[in-house]
């Protein structure tokens, strides 16, 4: 007659009420003729008492406090609230008076991990002399890692966020794509590629689906989306770079102006934003209680600016730097800063970059040789998206490429694709787990990759 029940749902409602819970053994303590247990699900946890009586004998209580550490068990009990809050649970207004307990599953007893240790502020940690778990213990023992309540509140906002991703691009009319990852020639004409073994020749992992985006709005499908894996062979060991990292990518065609589509790409992202605000404060929150971090601002309508403007307050911060030089990582971040106190917003969008800095497809401005109808997005003052108004001129783009000294034997397939008639059109990509992790606050990209490839890291 016992309902298997969630733990987040186990509330005051349910007081007095039999139930059934599988959970893992979060800790155990034994005091006497009761052992007192915190099961956990995800990031919810509830305290469990086992005490002699009616249903359960000194050596069922004996058995449940030498239960290890991380043991899935199912737990048959009735609920009962408690009589004061129950510190370090988060169902703190019941407790579950158990009446059975059977072990599914057991763990060992060493841990290579602590969780409590795991999920403990570094701040904290420093201050009262208790341990905290360094990176690489952590990713080299993911599986662990990923049971803590924040990696659990992380990776359920990020699937939030590719379901609002998807959620909100469907309603705007676009069409969701699946692009080829194994590939005859480098997508961006560039270096930075793994190759791979291909039958009797060679092949590559797709630096970016661009080409397959482009090739889909030549076919008249107007609006397309993808999401997944992007691969790149840059030797960059930085708190943002990755090897593998999950794309969401854009493409559109527009009728005027290519701010049409850097228009529909900045309200995507914002109802991201507003999606995860709205949905995802649980989560939110538990990340903030380990990596605390002022909430995430964004305006309606995105805050443009050109890049000129940008170049101009960097300048006036006593940056140097010239007109048509590149950001630095360094000058984003500064940047972001000044944005944040002049404008009061984390998110806002760069446009016309230099022409000398973009890459070799991007359209130069009509109106300026030196400037670009290009585009980057940022996040607490790091890039997010880069993006532009692709060349839909096989012969300009022929004359662009021969200017950056690409081979275009290499790059024909690309070019012939805008043979037959192409529209105007723009689009970009977007880092999964940079979102993730500037949206969070959080100081590096490996908290937001589930298993994380760098140049240093291919396992586990």
């Amino acid at each position: 007659d016992r309902v298997l029940v969630r733990i987040k749902d186990l509330t005051v409602e349910k007081a007095d009420q039999e139930v059934w819970v599988r959970g893992r053994i979060h800790t155990s303590r034994a005091k006497g003729k009761q052992c007192f247990l915190v099961l956990r699900q995800q990031q919810f946890n509830i305290q469990a008492l086992v005490a002699v009586g009616q249903h359960a004998s000194k050596q069922m209580v004996k058995f449940a406090a030498n239960i290890t550490k991380e043991s899935i068990v199912d737990v048959e009990g009735v609920v009962r609230k408690a009589y004061q809050k129950v510190g370090g649970c988060t169902q703190q207004d019941v407790e579950l008076h158990v009446q059975r307990i059977y072990v599914i599953s057991s763990a060992e007893p060493r841990l290579p991990l602590q969780l409590d240790d795991a999920v403990r502020p570094e701040v904290e940690g420093e201050e009262d002399g208790r341990a905290t778990v360094n990176q690489d213990t952590r990713l080299d023992n993911r599986i662990i890692d990923l049971r803590t309540s924040t990696s659990q509140a992380i990776f359920c906002l990020q699937s939030g966020i590719c379901q609002l991703f998807r959620e909100t691009l469907i309603r705007k009319g676009f069409v969701e794509i699946q692009t080829p990852k194994i590939i005859s020639a480098a997508s961006e004409g560039g270096a930075n590629v793994f190759t791979v073994s291909y039958f009797k020749t060679s092949a590559y992992l797709a630096q970016s689906p661009q080409l397959y985006k482009q090739m889909c709005i030549c076919a008249d499908f107007d609006k397309v989306f993808c999401v997944g894996p992007v691969f790149r062979a840059e030797d960059s060991n930085t708190h943002r770079h990755l090897t593998e990292f999950v794309g969401l990518d854009i493409e559109m065609a527009f009728n005027y102006h290519y701010h049409e589509v850097v228009d529909e790409i900045a309200d995507t992202l914002v109802q991201i934003f507003k999606g995860l605000q709205e949905r995802f404060q649980t989560e939110i929150q538990t990340v903030g209680k380990q990596f605390p971090c002022e909430p995430f601002k964004f305006l309606e309508p995105t805050l443009r600016l050109e890049y000129r403007e940008g170049v101009a307050m960097l300048r006036e911060a006593g940056v140097e730097m010239g007109d048509e030089e590149d950001l630095s990582t360094p000058n984003e971040k500064l940047l972001g800063r000044l944005v944040k106190e002049k404008y009061d917003t984390d998110f806002y969008i760069l446009d016309k970059y230099p022409l000398a800095v973009r890459p070799f497809y991007t359209m130069p401005d009509p109106a300026n040789p030196k400037t670009s109808n290009s585009y980057d997005m940022f996040m607490r003052g790091e890039e997010i998206l880069s993006g532009a108004q692709r060349i839909h001129d096989p012969q300009l783009l022929t004359e662009r490429a021969k200017h950056h000294g690409i081979d275009l034997e290499k790059i024909k397939a690309y070019i012939d694709s805008f043979r037959f008639g192409a529209p105007p059109h723009a689009g970009g990509g977007i880092g999964l787990e940079r979102v993730t992790m500037l949206f969070l606050g959080l100081h590096n990209v490996r908290q937001t990759s589930m298993f994380p490839r760098d140049p240093k890291r291919l396992t586990p």
